[in-house]
């Protein structure tokens, strides 16, 4: 019953923008990027913080008209940097924090755009990578860890800012090429061929990119510094190819197989290899 009515929502959602595209070009494409790019989970209130980040020192940062809020678990100068991906938050990082705590670190964690407790509907890569250069300016981390759209949001950050101060990055279940999940969007609403050609014009005219140089096996291209992907084979949220499009490009990476874990990635070997690369010297 909710896959039927989650079908009727969708189709309706893309007649409506389809048949608007014939009136109001213009109002149509800003709907449907709308609808793309607004996270409809992954906010909190400040008066109902999951636990984990209640027991953490948080801190919110101004970038321009928008604000990003970031929660800090005080260990020693050793510092890593979490970046959570679509419709979740700070708090995701709630199961790997123990592995992480051992070894005397100091954590931070971010909230992307429109998401936790950072301001704003819309989120976007680049703006989020701004995010995460703000909190590398403050903190200074050696590592970071990034989950799905947040992986890739790391790899953009690198491959863009290249920061001679990061030893080593991990990627969790991110994807590669971003034409798949905007072409998924497509089919998803069925939306006709000039809205598909507006989205795509939006990302070139905004953020200087084509589809096709918007994608994570280009940016890990780029990367000189030590990586850990890690990808689950039973994962239908990002496919298992999109893990390995991007190891395929990274010049010094190590590549996981993970199965059963699905796209959540949490698992307690999993994170003890993540542990174990991070920390010890080979």
């Amino acid at each position: 019953m909710k896959k039927t009515a989650f079908f009727i929502f969708t189709k309706s959602i893309g007649l409506y923008i389809n048949l608007l595209s014939f009136v109001f070009p213009k109002k149509a494409s800003q709907l449907a990027y709308a609808f793309f790019s607004e996270p409809r989970e992954g906010k909190l209130s400040k008066d109902k913080l999951p636990v984990i980040l209640q027991e953490a020192q948080s801190e919110m940062f101004q970038l321009q008209e928008d604000s990003f809020h970031t929660y800090t678990w005080k260990g020693n100068e050793t510092v890593i940097l979490l970046v959570h991906g679509w419709e979740s938050n700070a708090s995701r990082w709630e199961n790997l924090l123990p592995y992480l705590k051992k070894s005397g670190s100091t954590i931070i964690a971010i909230d992307g755009p429109a998401h936790g407790l950072s301001s704003g509907k819309e989120f976007n890569i680049p703006q989020y990578a701004e995010f995460i250069h703000i909190t590398v300016e403050k903190f200074k981390p050696q590592y970071l860890i990034g989950h799905s759209i947040g992986g890739k949001t790391c790899l953009y950050y690198q491959s863009v800012y290249q920061n001679d101060a990061l030893k080593k990055m991990v990627i969790l279940g991110a994807p590669s090429d971003f034409k798949i999940i905007l072409n998924n969007y497509i089919t998803l609403l069925s939306l006709n061929s000039k809205i598909s050609k507006s989205l795509e014009a939006h990302y070139l005219n905004n953020f200087k990119l084509s589809l096709e140089q918007f994608s994570g096996k280009i940016f890990a291209s780029k990367l000189n510094i030590k990586g850990l992907i890690a990808h689950d084979i039973d994962d239908t949220v990002v496919l298992f190819e999109e893990g390995k499009k991007i190891a395929g490009a990274w010049k010094n990476v190590v590549f996981i197989e993970t199965k059963g874990l699905g796209h959540s990635m949490h698992d307690d070997e999993l994170y003890n290899k993540v542990s174990r690369f991070l920390f010890e010297e080979k």
